[in-house]
């Protein structure tokens, strides 16, 4: 082996060792179990993840501004199911069309932790508002 397949070894093994980390935090096997079909977006979602891990750059495009790797690379790391959840409800929600998913996907998944709670406090306002919700 000579120094660039070395190099392309460990750059292999860094990101399977990303991709399980990733897997492992956002409780993966119980999301693909809960939502069988979901398999493809949460593999989708993880591998994005991993590349920005694994980036040798040191800034990504998130929200379409540069923002540090290590940045972006730390939130992710925190990511959880109930982020995961989110960002698919999101997803599944937009009626609009995505011109470039990857850069969408990325900014949803770094921006899941800062506006999940207000997302969902808006739903069960609206909820309230309408009728929808009945407590009891």
């Amino acid at each position: 082996m000579d120094g660039t397949d070395r190099a392309q070894g460990s750059h292999i093994k860094l990101f399977n060792a990303y991709r399980e980390i990733l897997r492992e935090n956002i409780d993966y096997d119980i999301l693909v179990e809960r939502s069988p079909h979901d398999r493809e977006r949460l593999d989708g979602f993880v591998e994005l993840m991993a590349e920005v891990c694994c980036s040798r750059r040191e800034t990504v495009r998130i929200n379409q501004e540069d923002m540090g790797v290590e940045v972006v690379k730390g939130r992710f790391l925190k990511l959880h199911s109930g982020h995961i959840e989110y960002v698919m409800d999101c997803l599944d929600r937009n009626t609009t069309l995505v011109g470039n998913i990857r850069a969408y996907t990325l900014s949803a998944l770094f921006n899941a932790p800062a506006t999940m709670s207000q997302y969902y406090a808006s739903l069960v306002s609206h909820d309230m508002a309408s009728g929808k919700f009945c407590g009891g």
